[in-house]
């Protein structure tokens, strides 16, 4: 059994060789002639620690001991965000994204594949589109949320660890979705789609219809799902041309019925560039979940718990190489951390150091 898993994963790595070489030379013909191919990623790994928590790992779990309640970058130690490639044609009418994820980060992203294919845990995107006109765009297949101001890759993000707003908001969706352009300011998306993050295919035959209204860069953002629905704002205002602060507020009313909680929070992002390779930036965010919606581990009667979390990242920029030093600290109204001694506690106190390299 063991020869067979091994040759079945050699096959993936020469298959997955085979098709970055292929593009990687189909890239270079292209560019000689024109056209709009582009091959681009990047690579990220990180060193965190509990300044005053455990820090180690518990193997019957697969989980950290203690670590923020948040997704990404909840490892011990050194570890390993991603390796994510991305292969993208842009042509005058139509183009197309195949964006490929490998390593924690990627797995965590996509963490409801692979439901039927087996290599359905590195596609983190994976869809084609049609400029029907000057002002309309039709995207189809998979494409990550259009909620939230952070994003799966941790190139677009400002911290290195996520906020709840983000980790608790859909990643993903696989649907139909059509944007227009308004006018100059304004924009307008509606999408069909599969159950939130079941990106494969639709194994529950129900559907999720998404909404984004755009203004000069602020996005009131809208999903219904079996159910639920979540309210999302997202945008962001540049007060000077070295200070900007970036907003997020969401509420998500879950389907009661289906025993599904609901959670409302703000989170704001002021960044100031000191100069042209160093900005500091702090993420302030205040989360709370209602009827144990399960990301801070309500404990009392109604399951009603909350969490305030203050982020404090800067980023060096050497060429392609971002370095980010990050403190954080997380107070829960329960005492969801564990200290040093295994014993609870409400309040982590973390510091990671990530390195990022895109290409």
């Amino acid at each position: 059994m063991k020869a067979i898993i091994n040759t079945k994963y050699l096959k993936n790595i020469f298959l997955l060789t085979l098709l970055f070489s292929s593009a990687a030379i189909f890239a270079q013909e292209e560019e000689e002639e024109g056209s709009k191919f582009s091959f681009s990623g990047s690579i990220d790994a990180y060193y965190r620690a509990n300044l005053n928590g455990d820090n180690s790992f518990d193997d019957s779990t697969g989980l950290p001991v203690t670590a923020p309640g948040s997704s990404f970058a909840n490892l011990p130690g050194f570890a390993l965000g991603m390796a994510n490639v991305i292969g993208a044609y842009e042509g005058e009418k139509v183009g197309f994204v195949a964006d490929l994820v490998f390593g924690p980060r990627g797995t965590d992203a996509i963490f409801a594949s692979p439901m039927y294919s087996a290599t359905g845990n590195i596609v983190n995107q994976l869809y084609a589109y049609w400029n029907v006109s000057d002002a309309v765009t039709l995207t189809f297949g998979n494409f990550n949320t259009f909620l939230g101001y952070e994003v799966i890759s941790p190139v677009a993000n400002f911290n290195y660890s996520t906020s709840y707003l983000f980790s608790y908001g859909p990643f993903s969706h696989t649907g139909l979705k059509a944007d227009f352009a308004l006018s100059d300011d304004f924009s307008l998306m509606l999408a069909v789609m599969n159950p939130t993050d079941l990106t494969e295919f639709n194994p529950t035959g129900q559907y999720a219809w998404g909404a984004q209204l755009g203004y000069s860069g602020q996005y009131l953002n809208l999903l219904i799902d079996n159910g639920s629905y979540e309210v999302d704002f997202t945008g962001g205002f540049d007060l000077s041309d070295t200070f900007f602060l970036g907003l997020n507020a969401a509420y998500f009313d879950g389907d009661e019925e289906d025993g599904v909680g609901s959670f409302a929070g703000v989170a704001v992002y002021p960044q100031l560039a000191t100069s042209d390779n160093f900005s500091i930036g702090l993420r302030g965010e205040y989360f709370a979940e209602t009827d144990f919606f399960g990301a801070v581990g309500g404990s009392d009667a109604d399951g009603d718990a909350s969490v305030f979390a203050v982020t404090l990242t800067g980023s060096a920029t050497i060429g392609d190489l971002m370095i980010k030093p990050e403190l954080r600290l997380d107070s829960a109204s329960e005492e969801v951390f564990i200290d040093s001694d295994g014993m609870p506690m409400g309040g982590l106190t973390s510091f990671v150091l990530a390195a990022i390299y895109s290409f």
